[in-house]
């Protein structure tokens, strides 16, 4: 039997629209989780790299026993001498914390920008995806879960980060006429991309 033009035509059409590859349309009009993953790990937010600040000087006790100054101390790059607070800082008592020769020579190797009055700020860690965990789309708008870890750049997020510790997050997206995008502002009960990584929760491996 044989098939007419317009019936090959027809055919083509079923099946380009089977693969989910319809005429007009782009790959980011669905949204898969390898999409997800792209976009999420494309995004200005989630490639910046984590910046920290080592304070020096006169600090109150609460700053000074935080878990971030405890790691620097232990690792004996940076000391303090017990202070009389001065006024507007407490809890006493307060420390004056100093470099010692150790954390000198390593800030000197890592330090990427001045921020005036607080220190060396370091580059210390940045982030990986893992994992799409699952994705609600209603409409125009979705949630997307996905996983995610961070991964030292040097010694000092080596020891502020164990890359073991996995976080969780759900980011909103909404569809634009030409495709899906992470939500970068606020929208109804969508997080942003900013707010999904800082209110990530721990989870198990």
């Amino acid at each position: 039997m044989r098939t007419t033009k317009a019936t090959r035509t027809a055919l083509l059409t079923v099946l380009l629209s089977v693969l989910g590859l319809n005429l007009g349309c782009s790959p980011r009009d669905f949204l898969s989780r390898r999409l997800a993953a792209d976009l999420i790990s494309a995004s200005d937010t989630f490639k910046a790299p984590q910046l920290f600040w080592i304070r020096t000087g006169i600090v109150s006790n609460l700053d000074f026993i935080s878990p971030d100054s405890m790691v620097l101390q232990r690792r004996g790059w940076i000391s303090g001498i017990e202070q009389k607070c001065p006024g507007g800082v407490e809890p006493p008592p307060c420390w004056d914390v100093a470099l010692t020769p150790l954390g000198v020579g390593m800030v000197r190797l890592l330090i990427s920008s001045p921020v005036p009055n607080s220190g060396p700020t370091l580059q210390v860690a940045r982030r990986e995806l893992l994992s799409i965990d699952g994705i609600s789309k209603a409409g125009n708008l979705a949630d997307v879960e996905f996983t995610w870890r961070w991964i030292p750049m040097n010694e000092v997020g080596a020891a502020l980060h164990d890359s073991g510790v996995h976080y969780r997050s759900r980011v909103g997206f909404r569809s634009y006429d030409n495709g899906w995008r992470v939500v970068d502002e606020s929208f109804r009960n969508n997080q942003t991309l900013d707010e999904a990584l800082r209110n990530a929760e721990p989870t198990a491996p």
